[in-house]
């Protein structure tokens, strides 16, 4: 008799996202290794090595681009609900991996496990949203006056280049990689160096696993020769940028000069403005989250936190309470708010506006410098235009406040500069907070929240220096990533005069 003690026991099932899957490799047409050398993904939190992966160069790039291009015709022509189909379950997937992935998501950007959850949950429904679209209405039928059959009909690109960042690598990945797909293009997308796994490679195991056919998703992690390659290629269709503005800007140029279409969503310095028929507590909490939340490491963070006068001591008395107790620390080590920044020039930057600012008379209220790449939540009072820390975006854990008299000084201050991205105020009254709202140039707007706002049914994008005016998520989706093709048709052909 074999006692259940004494039987073996099954091997458990390798980890979906195993390190060993995808060591010095890239994702193109399976995980092949890459012609450009590897790269080492670093923990912000520790310095310690999480993992080496290949290093896309211009060579993987061009194979890429012309294997996706190959691939793209049979993917477009497939019934929608196919494409439907493997969107749907790739969801399903992120779902069920979940806790496998925010691990990966902590590691690679610092953030909290909080924000892990939340970039996991919002993922799956930039997914369910594309998949739905896939099956949407895919043209219109035009008036003509000469009997014949007049359609506008929406049709694939192409091949779309994708290019995202570290802030929130999972979203700003998979929400242009899921329309662009359901809508029958193939993608090349280029992770942030920093964030290959959560940024690229999660998503190319959530899509192989969901049976997306060889050839339509290329993961290819490099830096800048990679991304100027994407942006020169001749099989890329579209660029679908996140980053900053002045990188936006080297994308634009080479990516028009090659006469790609070309989606830039990119950096701001959002304004909350906290009237004086305010809650000052509720005004407080929304500013503390708008400027923390993951470290200010977010384009919509609250760059500029204007308070009515009468309002002001009280909100950053309520600001400098909070700064001092909210734990900074590595996010996976136990219950922390702030994680580190990205990398050591990030935080050099960052310490250096603040610095300057204080310099040209602003007050250091709460935080300031910090150890390793842990930057704490910091209030800056006193700052006006043309100080650093008033003009430019940060990317770091500053709540900038500035007092203002009036609601027309307020739309000034916010209005302020070249970026246009997201703007929200705090108000007693909706219907003020709405006529001041309209005078504020940006893409985003929140009466009664603070700045850092975005889903899956919202179209989302900036004005000026925020963006090129394209838009990316909810209905914005088909015209960002199809085209129209004008189609007539006549029961028979007729001769002309000639």
């Amino acid at each position: 008799m074999t006692l259940l003690k004494d039987r073996p026991t099954a091997e458990a099932p390798p980890p979906f996202l195993a390190d060993t899957i995808w060591s010095d490799r890239l994702f193109s047409g399976g995980w092949v290794a890459s012609r450009g050398g590897r790269l080492e993904v670093v923990e912000p939190a520790t310095g310690g090595v999480l993992s080496r992966v290949g290093r896309a160069g211009r060579d993987d790039v061009a194979v890429a681009a012309a294997a996706a291009r190959a691939a793209q015709p049979a993917w477009a022509a497939l019934p929608p609900d196919a494409r439907q189909a493997v969107l749907l379950k790739a969801a399903a997937l992120l779902v069920e991996k979940a806790d496998e992935a925010a691990p990966w998501i902590m590691r690679e950007t610092g953030s909290v496990g909080a924000k892990a959850a939340v970039e996991l949950e919002h993922a799956a429904g930039f997914v369910r949203q594309a998949a739905m679209m896939a099956t949407e209405a895919q043209g219109l039928l035009l008036p003509s006056s000469d009997g014949r059959l007049s359609m506008a009909r929406r049709v694939p690109l192409g091949v779309v280049g994708v290019i995202s960042p570290f802030n929130f690598p999972l979203v700003l990945s998979i929400r242009a990689v899921a329309p662009a797909l359901a809508a029958g293009n193939a993608v090349v997308l280029k992770p942030d160096p920093r964030t290959p796994i959560s940024g690229g490679f999660l998503i190319a195991r959530l899509f192989e696993a969901a049976g997306l056919p060889t050839g339509l998703l290329h993961v290819l992690p490099g830096d800048a020769e990679a991304g100027d390659a994407l942006c020169r290629d001749p099989n890329i269709a579209m660029i679908a940028f996140t980053g900053s503005t002045a990188a936006g800007r080297k994308v634009g140029e080479v990516a028009g000069a090659h006469l790609k279409k070309v989606a830039l969503e990119l950096g701001g310095k959002n304004a909350l403005i906290i009237l004086d028929d305010a809650d000052p507590d509720v005004a407080a909490s929304n500013a503390a989250w708008g400027a923390w939340l993951h470290q200010g490491q977010i384009c919509m963070t609250t760059g500029r936190v204007l308070v009515q006068q009468g309002l002001h001591d009280a909100v950053v008395e309520r600001l400098v309470a909070k700064a001092a107790h909210l734990p900074v620390g590595d996010p996976t080590t136990g219950r922390v708010a702030l994680g580190p920044l990205i990398s050591q020039p990030q935080l050099d930057r960052v310490r250096a506006i603040v610095a300057d600012t204080v310099a040209a008379g602003a007050t250091l209220a709460a935080g300031g410098p910090g150890e390793g790449l842990f930057f704490p939540p910091t209030v800056l009072t006193g700052v006006r235009p043309g100080m650093r820390a008033f003009d430019e975006e940060i990317f770091g854990p500053v709540a900038v406040v500035t007092a203002f008299a009036d609601d027309a000084e307020a739309a000034a201050l916010a209005n302020r500069g070249d970026y246009g991205l997201s703007a929200g105020i705090i108000t007693g009254s909706v219907g003020r907070g709405m006529a001041l709202g309209e005078q504020l140039d940006v893409g985003h707007l929140h009466i009664n929240d603070q700045t850092v706002e975005a889903g899956p049914h919202a179209p989302f994008g900036g004005m000026g220096a925020s963006g090129n005016g394209s838009r990316i998520s909810g209905p914005a989706n088909l015209d960002e990533f199809t085209t129209w093709r004008w189609t007539t048709v006549k029961t028979a052909a007729t001769p002309y005069p000639f």
